[in-house]
This record gives structure tokens, sequence and C-alpha cells, in this order.
């Protein structure tokens, strides 16, 4: 899924992001010092989270992004989703959330060899209506139908479309209509989705086009949650569904002010009997934005803010937070069975001069990579890579690197000849996009740097972290009038496990608004490969396939992996029960508690 801060999941997702599980690795002990300061785990207090900026997606549908992860955890619910976070080096399974199983072909849930799911629904999961009912089947059938809409559409489309039988057909009648109410309502009513069906009050069918291992993982992400008939009323994430949010998770929004703050109160129609994985210990959560890193950092080390929102601790900070064994600092994920965050840069591939190959590669062979690592925290945080797919993952490619001239640190002599091969003998001006965020200006600047050595001109384009997103890679409108020539966006895998589906397909397909394929890129090559590792029995059989789209794709300059990450985490002395939590890259706030 896309990733909050420094770059962008998931597609969470996941990743979808994306957008999307992690162990944690805190400085020295510092998880066993902290659950022991804390006792034991108890309910009570306001936990407050500090940060700079706003989400860009709320809504369930279309929300893709680490962030949007970390308040759906606290106010939606999944089918399916993952425990809370323990210290364990094993990715989490898969558990039942508002679903009674995990449906098997032993218990029926799986039939029809492997292309029906029957997923049935917990008794006591509750809107937080006036009075409070039931969540339904035709909940999530109203979500599904939901997803391709005009408005504020899924990130990662064909997760849905390339497994669901009739969505792809649907979403392309969808994406026609008038980006309204009554267009949106005139067609979910008019057109049937018949691989989404409500076989009764609290029974869910969904037919597959074909068998797909990963199918559960596919509808554990936010944007498979339950959607309540009011939201009919609105256009999906438009201000007014913002303002009239309705909740079947422990905490409801009680107040949304756009960019300065949000505000979560428990859930009273919450029952804790029916929500094994949220333990909702605080009463209350609220985000405050609008503060630059350093500024929460000293609150957070100071004891009047509780956790971290959007950003991180500033990289300045993380020796010596290191060196003194700090119990506030987080670092994850780590162990061979989890992948780190990763960096890529992506190209305006619909106009302007990133549409030419030879371009992309004269950039591909000038960039720096060595300078992020060591904006980044260093080598002990940081490493170079060639591969889309991180370590760890299905499709990952070790010690790849199509451009061996480039060795990490650039080299500016073969871009100026690769750029003069294009038709820039005399050089090239680029808009670079970037997060005001940190560190993205400094890392923008190095990057600056290091292009300039080899003839690009790079004239900065800089944005909040929201618009950075929603305003410009999310919205080819924006690439379309060459607003911006190239980026750094970031990715985490939105599962584990068999997951190349997880990376691949987010980032290399279905180009369009919301879609995490943010450049326009698409390849009839990447695309074969993938439906070759998507018909594999085995993930064995599946993975040279899904190496073979990861190569093409880099090869051919679709996307630039940069370097992958661990990602750092602080919290202030009173927030205990901290484990990291991959999916949002940050403690989970539903299983923390306070000691104050």
């Amino acid at each position: 899924m896309s990733v909050r801060s420094k770059f962008w999941v998931p597609s969470i997702a996941v990743l979808g992001l994306v957008a999307a599980a992690g162990a944690t690795v805190v400085s020295g002990t510092a998880a066993a010092r902290n659950s022991a300061a804390g006792g034991a785990p108890h309910r009570g207090g306001t936990l407050t989270m500090l940060g700079q900026s706003d989400i860009f997606n709320l809504d369930t549908v279309s929300a893709y992004y680490t962030v949007s992860t970390d308040l759906g955890r606290m106010w939606t619910r999944q089918l399916f989703t993952y425990p809370a976070p323990t210290n364990s080096p094993k990715p989490p399974p898969l558990v039942p959330d508002i679903a009674t199983t995990i449906p098997t072909a032993a218990n029926h849930g799986i039939t029809d060899g492997g292309k029906t799911y029957t997923i049935h629904i917990k008794k006591g999961v509750d809107w937080n209506t006036t009075p409070a009912r039931q969540v339904t089947a035709a909940d999530f059938v109203r979500e599904f139908k939901t997803l391709c809409n005009p408005a504020s559409p899924v990130g990662a489309p064909a997760y849905f479309t390339g497994t669901i039988v009739g969505m792809s057909g649907y979403c392309a009648g969808f994406a026609k209509v008038k980006p309204t109410v009554s267009a949106i309502n005139g067609y979910i009513g008019s057109h049937h989705l018949s691989g989404v069906a409500a076989a009764g009050p609290l029974t869910l069918k969904f037919h597959l086009l074909s068998p797909a291992s990963d199918f559960l993982n596919i509808i554990a992400q936010g944007f498979a949650s339950a959607r309540p008939v009011e939201y009919m009323k609105y256009v999906p994430d438009s201000a007014q569904m913002r303002a009239h949010t309705i909740s079947d998770g422990p905490y409801e929004i009680t107040n949304y002010t756009a960019s300065k703050s949000i505000t979560l109160a428990r859930n009273p129609a919450w029952k804790a009997s029916t929500d094994h994985v949220r333990k909702a210990y605080v009463d209350n959560i609220k985000v405050t934005e609008g503060l630059s890193a350093e500024s929460v950092q000293q609150q957070l080390q100071a004891g009047t803010g509780d956790m971290e929102w959007d950003v991180q601790p500033p990289t300045a900070s993380l020796p010596g937070l290191e060196a003194t064994h700090n119990a506030g600092l987080v670092i994850g994920p780590t162990g061979s069975s989890f992948a780190d965050l990763g960096a890529y840069m992506t190209f305006n591939q619909y106009a302007g001069p990133m549409t030419k190959k030879a371009v992309r590669e004269a950039v591909a062979l000038a960039v720096n990579k060595n300078a992020l690592v060591q904006l980044n925290g260093g080598t002990k945080l940081a490493s170079t890579t060639s591969s889309i797919v991180l370590p760890g993952n299905v499709g990952y490619i070790n010690n790849f690197n199509p451009f061996p001239q480039n060795k990490g640190g650039g080299d500016p002599a073969a871009a100026k000849q690769m750029l003069a091969k294009a038709g820039y003998p005399h050089g090239l001006t680029i808009k670079f996009l970037y997060s005001t965020t940190p560190p993205q200006p400094a890392e923008a600047q190095a990057m600056q740097a290091s292009l300039q050595k080899a003839g690009l001109t790079v004239k900065l384009v800089p944005s909040t972290q929201a618009d950075f997103y929603g305003k410009y890679l999310e919205n080819p409108s924006t690439a379309k009038r060459d607003v911006w020539d190239t980026a750094l966006p970031g990715w985490v895998p939105d599962w584990f496990g068999d997951n190349g589906r997880s990376t691949i397909v987010p980032l290399l397909t279905a180009p369009g608004p919301g879609s995490n394929d943010f450049d326009g890129y698409t390849s009839p090559v990447v695309n074969k490969d993938i439906a070759k590792a998507l018909a594999a029995p085995t993930v064995a059989k599946a993975t040279p396939f899904w190496q073979a789209a990861n190569k093409f794709a880099v090869e051919n300059v679709g996307i630039l992996p940069l370097f992958d990450l661990k990602w750092a985490v602080y919290h202030s002395t009173a927030v205990q029960g901290c484990s990291f939590w991959w999916a949002d890259l940050n403690c989970d706030p539903t299983n923390v508690w306070l000691s104050h």
C-alpha cells in the first residue's frame, strides 16, 4: 500500500498498499520495559496523536494509505483482518473479524473447486445508528458495488476486476458515469454484480473467475469494509460523507476538521465480545495536524503527546535515541519473513519527457541512491535496491541491477550519453514533485543535485503530504497536463506469504483515477507474466513469472526502485503495549494503553 510521511504501502493494500505484518525491533529491550512499566493493560484516557497532514481519503472504498489504515483500524471492521501485532518474527495469519470463521474447503466455505466463497457474518456486530442495527451481507454487497465509483474509486482495482466474476465489466461501465449522487445511485441500482451476492441477511457469497489462493487477503483490505445504506445520500468521500460517518468499529468519529484535527470516542454500539482483535483500551483518540516532525518529537519526548500520526522521528534524532536505548523508539519490521518499506521513483508517462524510455534510463543512470540511504538513517536502516518486489516477498530478485554503470552513487557521464541519445544533448529541465513532510525536502534536494550533474535541470514542485497523493499522484489529469515529471512514493506490500500480486499488480497495472499505478505505466508483457503467475498452481511455480514481471518493468524503467528501509516510530513513555504494526507503520492504536 502507499506509504505515509517519507514517501507514499496500498496498495495498503496495501499497498493495496498495500496499502500490508511486521515484527518489532525496539531499541534495546524497550518493548519489554514498556509493558512492565505500564503494568497490566487497562481502559481509560485519551490517546493523543500528533502530525503534519490530513488524510487524503477517508471513505473506505478509496482509502489506501498507511495513515488511512491507522484511522480505519479505529472505526471500521472487515470480514477478515490481522491480529494485534506481537514481537513474533513470523507474518501474522488472517483471523475472522466480522466473519464467523475462516472459510475452507473442509468447512464448506470454499466450494466449486475454489471458485465460490461462502462467508457468514457474526450476530451482534452493529452500526452506531439510532437505534443500533446489525451489519448485514447487503452492506458488504453495497461496498463492492461502490468500489469503482467515478468520484473516489478504489486504489487497487485489479485486485477485484481480476478475481470476481462480473467485476471488470461492471467497473468499465461505472467509469463512464457522472460523479453525482443521482448518477452513482442510478448505476448501482440498475446494474447487477454477479460475483458478489447476499445469500441471506448474514450470508455473503463471492464467485471467482478462477481459484485465487490470496482472495481472503484481498477482502481483508480496508476497501472491502461494510457500507451503510446512509452513505448512498452522499458522493463517495465527499465532505458531506466525511461529516456523517457511521461506525461498526470500537470508536466513532465525533469530529473531523479538514487539515486540523480528527476526534474519536468509544462507540457505544461496539461489543468487545464480537471483536477479538481490537482491545480498544483508550476511551478517546485525538489527532492534531499542522505540526512539524521536530515539534511532534519534542512534544512526545516531553509527554504532551502520545503517538505520531503521519511523521517520524527526525533523522538527526535517531542516533541519540538509539545510543540511549530510548524506550519510545520502535524500529520495524524485521526478520526474514518480513519486507522492509520500499521507496521508488515514479515517472509521468502520460505526457512530457518521461514518455521517452531513454530519458527514464538517463535518470536511472544518474540517480545517487547512496545519498538517499544516508538521509534515511544510513546502512543500519536502509539499503539500495533495484527490485520492485522487496526482500522476503514473492518475486524478489537478488543481486539484480539492470543499470550496472550505476552502482549506487550514480554515473553522470553515462547518463549524459543516454540523455543525448534521447535527443537532449544540451540537457533537459524536469519537474520533481515532493512532499513537504521530512525527510522528502532533503531527499528532493539530494536528487536534484545528482540529476543536475547529468545535465538534468530539476525544478522542485513542493506539495503537502495529502496533496502529494490526493491532488497529484492519484489524479491522472495533473500528469496529463505535465504538472510533474517524477516523484518519490513508497510502498509496503498489502500482505505477506503468497503475495506476488500485492506489489506488481497495484504498481504496474490498471492506471487511472485513484490507482496506485501513478505514472500510467502499462505493458502487455507484464500483464502476460501476471496472468501466468496467477494461474500457477503453487507459489513456487508462480515465482518465476512474478520475477519476470519485476525484471521487465525495471529494465524498461516503468518505475525505478531506489532503496528499502526499516521504519522508525516514536511514542511517549505513557504509551504501553506498542508493537510495530506493518499495516500502518506505527503502533496499533486499538491495542495500546496509557500509563497515565
